[in-house]
């Protein structure tokens, strides 16, 4: 989870078009940002793959009044609602966008096209119907930011007292690359997004970086097998409740305005 789930920029800016903070078009363009191009296909009403912007709009007139994010691991249908194989596609993309209002979800798949130095990213957004019911494990807000308090200095204990923290060249890289994005982009959130989401997006992405740094200093001071089991067991409860936060995060407009 060092960069925004492409399921977020989706939800954030699709929210932001429902709510009117935002044109079609300038939604559209946030949410391709640095790719090539984003297609939908599966959209009802629309025989071949259609661009961002009339997608968006068609989810409106078909009845979506907000956009959530799904972020599933194994084991953990995370913002998910069914049927099972739409869950299938999006435990294998690792996230989706779940329509409120409209029995409608979104998968993207992810192309590379080009040599390298000069690759194209090209994204299609999948849409298929969904199972109206309520998404799986999602937390309020609040409870999100509490958790994340909580798993974050019991992790951070662990991880410093087996010298997996993150650190070295690599570790140092990565945390450079973070802030640099941080400071290029002050606006973690699209509009209409209340100050306590963005916060808890941000400190949701901390924790994930934490995470992914410790998953990749090797064993650092981790060197029998049961501090390495330790590590493992500081870790995964940590990821999943920082998958958790940014799903609230990104979805807290829609309980909103229900």
């Amino acid at each position: 989870m060092l960069t925004e789930p492409r399921s977020g920029m989706l939800a954030a800016w699709g929210n932001a078009l429902l709510g009117g903070f935002v044109s079609p078009d300038d939604a559209a363009a946030a949410v391709v940002g640095d790719d090539a191009v984003h297609r939908v296909t599966g959209l009802p009403g629309e025989d071949a793959p259609v661009g961002l912007t009339l997608a968006l709009g068609r989810l409106r007139v078909l009845g979506a009044t907000g956009l959530r994010v799904a972020l599933p691991a194994p084991g953990h249908p995370l913002g998910l609602s069914g049927p099972p194989e739409f869950n299938a596609r999006a435990l294998e993309a690792q996230e989706a966008v779940v329509c409120t209002g409209a029995a409608l979800g979104l998968v993207p798949e992810v192309e590379e096209i080009g040599p390298a130095g000069d690759v194209r990213v090209e994204v299609t957004w999948v849409c298929s119907p969904v199972r109206d019911a309520p998404p799986a494990d999602v937390p309020s807000l609040g409870e999100a930011e509490r958790e994340l308090a909580e798993a974050l200095r019991d992790a951070t204990a662990v991880l410093t007292r087996l010298d997996v923290a993150g650190s070295g060249p690599v570790a140092s890289a990565a945390l450079d690359a973070y802030r640099a994005r941080a400071e290029a982009s002050r606006e973690v959130l699209a509009p209409g997004y209340p100050p306590r989401a963005v916060r808890v997006l941000e400190m949701a992405r901390r924790v994930g970086l934490m995470v992914s740094l410790a998953y990749g200093s090797g064993h650092g001071g981790a060197v029998s097998a049961s501090e390495i089991w330790a590590r493992g067991e500081a870790l995964r409860p940590v990821e999943r409740v920082a998958r958790r936060a940014m799903v609230a995060a990104y979805g807290v407009v829609v309980e909103e305005r229900a």
